[in-house]
């Protein structure tokens, strides 16, 4: 048995039946050309000879002894294809719109632990001799960079699928008795603790040092203390059980010259064409604060050329500077706040654990998760940021999958309590595609939110365009 991490664990003790912590995909196809018949049945015979490219599709959860530590990945034998590749088909006409509220729904739905955490549904139907996949898959296994160990799993760069080497074959294991497997998993338990105590002790040093460096240019004036708590939007509430999604695109190369001309980075503008409509979306509902809204950015720690699929995540927070009407001013705002929080975030990044244990974490902690959700906590306490936003670099190039060309990747994320909002972007060719996922509550209207994304890119086009040549 193959331990999780503690960052991976934990997305297994948050999750309750109204905050399911899976990430999935949305995928558009255009059927190849005269395909007839069932994509469904197509795709699944097509998969059958590729899962065993993607480990963790072939493992499932096993307690350890007693509960007293993380959980960990145990070969689960004969997979139910059944169960894991799932059929859908949209009502005529299929439009975008009812595509999105099917992603909804089936993005609320949790993962059966008792089986690999992970789950596709084919959906056909869609107007344009058009199929889409949504795919998802437990957090615990994979972060971004991670997802993209399956996408090559998943997908070809020509429409004739490559050939893939078959499985190799299992020998068979002994299964040990339910008293044999309590002394192994207490001995790997004592030695985990043992082991992450003297990594902590050993730390210390460089824990101290590299929050003095952090401290130091706040001292020394360079940087400003960040913000430290965020405004109360209605994004930040107790999530219910429901979701609403939208997906939208806009051009890359046009975001990369919106960058080049303004002297920031395309990171900045995603943030910055967010900033456009969350300021819309709450000044047309009179619900603008006047403190500028804060995200959450995740920051990959995955070295190059790393396929583990396990989280290696660390994060910042960073003002979106709403309390600017103007475009530029705002998008300039984010790149000077972007690069401040990233220069604290560098200087403690190290610092922060990959790992962590707890005795009795598995009882502990979703008890934990449980009281703060029905408490409604986080419809009164300040929270530390208003919403999520998540930028991953996807391929360059076309993608193939069962002979169906790939035309847009769409990502799907997770909504919690106090953060009823993320706005997850992949670039795919010239595109970047947003997936903004949300608590039903949270923002109803996920479609018109899409809407303003666009309309807050194309404003920040504008006015770049508009500025004098350098």
């Amino acid at each position: 048995m193959k331990q999780l991490s503690g960052i991976d664990a934990t997305f297994l003790y948050m999750e309750t039946d109204k905050t399911p912590m899976h990430v999935a995909g949305l995928t558009l196809y255009d059927l190849p050309k005269g395909f007839r018949g069932s994509f469904h049945k197509h795709f699944t015979e097509f998969f059958r000879g590729r899962v065993h490219l993607v480990p963790i599709f072939g493992k499932k959860l096993a307690t350890a002894a007693f509960q007293i530590d993380h959980p960990g990945w145990v070969d689960a034998g004969e997979l139910d294809f059944d169960y894991h590749i799932q059929s859908a088909k949209l009502p005529k006409p299929g439009t975008r719109k009812q595509l999105e509220e099917l992603v909804g729904r089936l993005h609320a739905d949790r993962l059966d632990r008792r089986r690999p955490l992970w789950q596709f549904t084919v959906i056909e139907g869609l107007e344009g001799r058009k199929a889409a996949l949504y795919s998802k898959v437990h957090h615990a296994a994979i972060d971004g960079g991670a997802g993209m160990v399956i996408t090559k799993a998943l997908y070809d760069v020509t429409e004739e699928p490559r050939e893939v080497p078959a499985p190799e074959p299992k020998p068979p294991v002994r299964k040990p008795g339910d008293l044999e497997r309590a002394v192994l998993s207490l001995s790997d338990i004592t030695s985990n603790i043992v082991r992450q105590q003297l990594t902590f002790v050993e730390n210390i040093p460089k824990m101290v040092s590299q929050m003095t460096d952090m401290i130091a240019p706040v001292l020394a004036g360079k940087i400003g203390l960040p913000q430290m708590l965020a405004p109360r939007t209605p994004f930040n509430v107790t999530v219910g059980p429901e979701r609403s999604y939208a997906a939208r695109s806009v051009s890359l190369s046009d975001a990369k010259a919106i960058a080049k001309a303004t002297s920031t980075k395309l990171n900045d503008v995603v943030m910055a064409i967010t900033s456009g409509a969350c300021r819309r979306y709450l000044k047309d509902r009179q619900a603008l604060p006047d403190a500028a809204l804060v995200a959450f950015v995740p920051i990959s720690m995955r070295e190059v050329g790393n396929s583990d699929l396990n989280n290696q995540v660390f994060g910042m927070n960073v003002p979106l500077a709403t309390n600017y009407g103007d475009p530029l001013k705002r998008l300039k705002k984010i790149a000077q706040e972007s690069g401040a929080t990233k220069t604290l975030a560098a200087s403690v990044k190290d610092t922060a654990p990959s790992d962590f244990t707890l005795i009795g974490a598995p009882t502990l902690l979703p008890g934990l998760m449980q009281l703060y959700g029905g408490t409604r906590l986080a419809d009164h306490i300040p929270q530390v940021v208003n919403l999520c936003i998540s930028n991953t670099q996807g391929p360059p190039f076309p993608l193939f999958c069962a002979g169906a060309k790939v035309t847009a990747l769409y990502p799907v994320s997770i909504a919690t309590h106090g953060v009823g909002l993320n706005v997850t972007v992949q670039s795919y060719l010239d595109h970047l595609d947003f997936g903004v996922t949300a608590d039903a509550k949270a923002l109803p209207d996920a479609d018109l939110f899409g809407d303003l994304l666009v309309a807050s890119f194309e404003e920040l086009k504008a006015a770049s365009s508009a500025m004098p040549a350098a």
